[in-house]
């Protein structure tokens, strides 16, 4: 059984801010919400969430459908009931038992989201015990639609529930989540609205402090420079520029992070770090989401190219094509003019500005996991020679990673 797992991004649409996120769950063979095989593909869940909850469950809320199975077998109790929401769908709320199971959680301090809430007695008599209430407007524009779904958030807000618009993939779907006065929104379209442009580089504020604490020492120690340096794009983007500049002219281009601390020196890299310091007039945290997408997708297309045999490009430059994916957002201006100013491999250029060659079908794979393109990632992986599920499991380790470093980043300023 081969599960594709990914979490999406839950927005507050007043303060832009991210509350928490889906998880997302496809598989190939056996759907988890098949009766039939409920209690096979059940097992399986079971076992992945057990093995990964720690990074699943460790940043923000993170919102999951539990199946009737899952409930009886109280699987929702692994994980911290401050962390975690469970969703129900028709399958819970149709079962004779499922006041009974319910009630038991809510009574224990979880919390609830009904999916695609409907205007019938058996919905609403899940109400009660309910804090949020789902439902996808991407395909419910036309007028008598919209006077329906106005109705249903108008009623969640009148019993005191929080509502939040899924199914949000594109502009014209936000500006009418916006109109709804909903809650919260979900879809496609939100991962793309955390990437703002920016008429200047943002540092993570986190990473500066570690840089210059460490760059202070009597022995800086360069391979801590070089992972506190690898792990933030703006930073990777500037240093490489530096490196290439005529300052340093040399005959070989730097095209690693470890080449251009080399090249650069420490006296210059101090000078360096010290004035990026003084640039104190960026709202903090700004670019939070926008770098951890950076860092997040890095880490997952340098360890999805360690498994494929003869790749068009190693999993270095697979790191600075998840890396450097995100460029036009922090710079004004087009990937193909960004990309001018410092030496990568044409596979990795064509990649982000065409999406074009094998290297370019590893980035749209990444952008499609985002998105939980589920048709579209088997697909891409068949053609790769990736298997989903161990794209799943490379994925929830990266999650892992990425929140370690946040915590870590974010710690060192306290």
């Amino acid at each position: 059984m081969e599960n594709c797992v990914v979490r999406q991004a839950i927005k507050d649409i007043r303060t832009d801010s991210i509350v928490g996120y889906e998880l997302m769950v496809q598989e190939d063979k056996d759907s988890l919400y098949n009766p039939s095989t409920d209690s096979i593909a059940a097992n399986a869940m079971v076992s992945f969430l057990s093995e990964n909850s720690e990074c699943i469950f460790k940043d923000k809320k993170t919102f999951m459908t539990f199946t009737p199975t899952l409930l009886f077998r109280n699987t929702p109790k692994i994980f911290d009931k401050e962390k975690v929401v469970i969703q129900i769908e028709d399958n819970i709320i149709v079962h004779s038992l499922a006041s009974i199971i319910i009630s038991k959680y809510k009574e224990e301090g979880y919390r609830f989201a009904i999916n695609d809430f409907q205007f019938t007695p058996k919905y609403f008599s899940m109400l009660e015990y309910v804090d949020y209430i789902k439902l996808d407007i991407s395909n419910k524009m036309d007028e008598t639609q919209r006077r329906s779904i106005s109705n249903v958030v108008d009623m969640a807000h009148g019993f005191q529930k929080e509502f939040i618009a899924t199914g949000v993939n594109s502009k014209e779907v936000y500006e009418y989540a916006k109109e709804l006065q909903v809650d919260y929104v979900e879809g496609n379209y939100i991962s793309n609205t955390t990437m703002t442009k920016t008429s200047k580089l943002d540092f993570m504020q986190g990473n500066l402090y570690q840089l210059i604490i460490e760059i202070t020492r009597d022995e800086p120690n360069i391979e801590m420079l070089e992972e506190i340096v690898s792990r933030d794009a703006s930073l990777t983007y500037a240093l490489l520029k530096m490196a290439n500049s005529a300052y340093f002219a040399s005959h070989r281009e730097t095209t690693s992070v470890r080449q251009a601390l080399v090249k650069v020196g420490i006296n210059q890299l101090k000078q360096w770090i010290y004035l990026l310091s003084f640039e104190d007039n960026q709202e903090e945290n700004s670019s939070e989401e926008l770098l951890k997408t950076s860092f997040m997708r890095a880490n997952l297309a340098s360890r999805l190219v360690k498994r494929l045999k003869k790749f068009v490009i190693t999993s270095s430059d697979a790191y600075l094509l998840g890396m450097f994916s995100t460029l036009e957002y922090m710079i004004d201006a087009p990937m193909e003019e960004i990309l001018q100013e410092i030496p990568i491999v044409e596979e990795v250029k064509t990649a982000l500005i065409s999406k074009e060659g094998s290297a370019g079908r590893l980035y749209e794979l990444i952008l499609y996991y985002e998105q939980a393109q589920w048709s579209e990632i088997k697909e891409i992986a068949e053609e790769l020679g990736l298997h989903t599920n161990e794209m799943a499991q490379i994925y929830m380790e990266c999650v892992e990673e990425v929140n370690d470093i946040w915590d870590n980043v974010v710690g060192s300023k306290e």
